[in-house]
């Protein structure tokens, strides 16, 4: 196998799943809130979790599985209606932190506890049916469009690409820090937030 055998893939793997997950979702604003106030290490495990998560499932849609998730669509439904309470209850309290100044300044200077980011973002992780569709069969099917050898090092460049966001973002933010010193650039982030989250649970709701 030469370099274009490998190389090749590898990067069309990483463009694709770059393009996936760099669009706004629940994963994306709950990292960038986390990687503005949280602690180093509470950062990395979020960001852990997101990556590792997608490694896995795109690997398990490599190998084919995506084809049980298909085929089990009661699984896919209990998870979106306890995903669609998940996010409508994140973006309440997302929106109450933005329109009450007192839960806004406490929700500011309070450290997340790495336990509770753990929880958050493996909920916003697997808890969403449309991380199964896009990550699990999108993602795999393009992957076994490739020949059988270059489709492992497509999933290595997805996967790679997987990695290379969430460590941007989760620790990207940081440079923000002196611009969230101001009360009014949480209540701007955080009503973002708000909107995103009942945004995607509504959509989620109706299966949009």
């Amino acid at each position: 196998m030469n370099l274009a055998d490998t190389l090749l893939p590898a990067l069309f793997g990483f463009g694709t799943g770059l393009a996936l997950i760099i669009a706004i979702g629940a994963q994306n604003a709950y990292i960038l809130r986390l990687g503005i106030a949280g602690k180093n290490r509470t950062v990395l495990a979020a960001v852990l979790i997101c990556s590792l998560s997608d490694a896995v499932l795109i690997f398990a849609g490599i190998v084919g599985i995506g084809v049980l998730i298909q085929a089990a669509p009661a699984a896919l439904v209990v998870v979106q209606v306890l995903g669609v309470g998940f996010l409508l209850s994140y973006g309440v309290f997302a929106a109450v932190r933005a329109f009450r100044p007192g839960v806004l300044v406490a929700a500011a200077t309070t450290q997340v506890s790495t336990r509770a980011a753990v929880a958050t973002t493996l909920a916003l992780t697997w808890l969403n049916p449309h991380v199964y569709l896009d990550t699990l069969i999108f993602l795999g099917s393009v992957a076994n469009q490739q020949g059988a050898n270059e489709r492992w090092w497509w999933g290595v460049g997805a996967i790679t690409g997987s990695f290379v966001w969430f460590f941007a973002l989760g620790f990207g933010a940081r440079m923000l820090r002196p611009l969230f010193a101001k009360r009014s650039s949480w209540r701007v982030l955080d009503g973002f937030i708000a909107v995103v989250m009942i945004a995607l649970g509504v959509r989620m709701a109706f299966g949009v």
